[in-house]
């Protein structure tokens, strides 16, 4: 693999994508969540209906509103998407005090049940529970009985599938096998329940720009782009915010479209990738990978392991493992709204520090 492109295009979700039918393999996002607070003005602003209904503490006609414009994103997901394309969503529900009554507003059955609708297979939902540190596990009445509420410390990652499993041709097999994951990833991954990701702030976000957008952690992309796309695939996120999609997209080394309405957090993501610090930052996430997998190796006796991978020339438990691939990244460039980004095969010292726990003598 020697290149990505990553296109970063100013546009309203909420209308008709201009993007061609059929043409990405997978959508991965966190849009904005019905009924949060933060997020009244985004959607007031295409429907003003929403902050009248709000006003008059009516939250469910507001909860309509704010999905039927998310209904149209979904559709439009739909049309792009190539048969056997994934649809992932980061979604939690909300809660909300409206004239004086609290309670809850689901958005991921919400959204399920919308998706089903329109033509995708809706398949088993992981839910993200994210650790926390708050010391208050309660909210309302406190110690006292009847009045309190059970706080929600967990988000739903949606994962839908566009018509039948995806056929991949001849040629593309062998790329489908350099882009296989480990075992044991195989394993976490493929839970409905990830524990392991936190919620915190991570290198790869831009600070200034979060309480706008909200971004989830580069884990959760990262993690579902490799579940359900191979190298050179294309990715699309219609609620780019700071452009977290994006940026896991070049870890694995697929390309990516990011959407957003907002022309300053677009500027300002789209100059992101090519800062000096986010190259080291993104081949940290890759070299990730190996460093896990071999402290992995070293918990296990040797004999569990039958394989020896061929591209890194380390062990691995399945055949289906033995072309699995990373490729750190090289450089990263802008021309516009494009950013591009050059990979590099993995350097065998970085193999043999992986595998030994220390510096090697670095190739010639």
């Amino acid at each position: 693999m020697k290149s990505t492109s990553h296109k970063y295009i100013l546009a309203d979700s909420f209308k008709e994508f201009n993007i061609s039918s059929s043409s990405v393999n997978l959508v991965v996002t966190s849009p904005p969540y019905p009924m949060v607070e933060m997020w009244d003005e985004s959607f007031g602003s295409n429907d003003k209906s929403i902050i009248a209904h709000i006003n008059k503490a009516d939250g469910q006609h507001a909860f309509d509103k704010m999905h039927q414009l998310l209904d149209k994103t979904w559709k439009e997901v739909y049309r792009i998407l190539k048969p056997g394309g994934f649809l992932c969503i980061n979604i939690g529900d909300s809660t909300r005090n409206l004239g004086g009554r609290f309670r809850i507003y689901h958005n991921h059955s919400r959204i399920n049940n919308i998706c089903h609708s329109i033509g995708f297979d809706t398949l088993p939902s992981i839910i993200w529970r994210k650790p926390t540190n708050a010391p208050n596990k309660f909210m309302g009445s406190g110690m006292l009985p009847a009045g309190a509420y059970v706080t929600l410390e967990h988000e739903y990652i949606l994962i839908m599938r566009k018509g039948e499993k995806r056929v991949f041709t001849k040629d593309e097999k062998e790329n489908r096998s350099r882009s296989a994951i480990f075992w044991e990833e195989r394993n976490s991954w493929f839970s409905d329940q990830w524990t392991d990701v936190r919620g915190s702030r991570q290198k790869l976000t831009i600070d200034s720009l979060r309480t706008r957008s909200a971004a989830f952690p580069i884990e959760i992309p990262q993690r579902l782009i490799q579940m359900y796309s191979a190298y050179n695939d294309t990715v699309l996120d219609p609620f780019s915010g700071t452009g977290t999609t994006s940026l896991a997209a070049m870890t694995a080394g697929r390309n990516s479209i990011s959407l957003d309405n907002d022309s300053k957090l677009l500027s300002s993501t789209l100059k992101f990738p090519t800062k000096r610090p986010t190259k080291h930052a993104l081949n940290d996430h890759i070299l990730k990978r190996l460093n896990q997998h071999m402290n992995y190796v070293k918990e296990k006796d040797m004999l569990f392991f039958r394989y020896r991978n061929m591209p890194m020339g380390i062990p691995v438990k399945t055949l289906q493992e033995k072309l699995l691939t990373l490729f750190p990244i090289k450089s990263i460039y802008r021309k516009d709204d494009i950013v591009t980004v050059n990979y590099r095969n993995l350097k065998s010292s970085e193999v043999r520090e992986s595998m030994f726990g220390k510096k090697s003598v670095p190739d010639e």
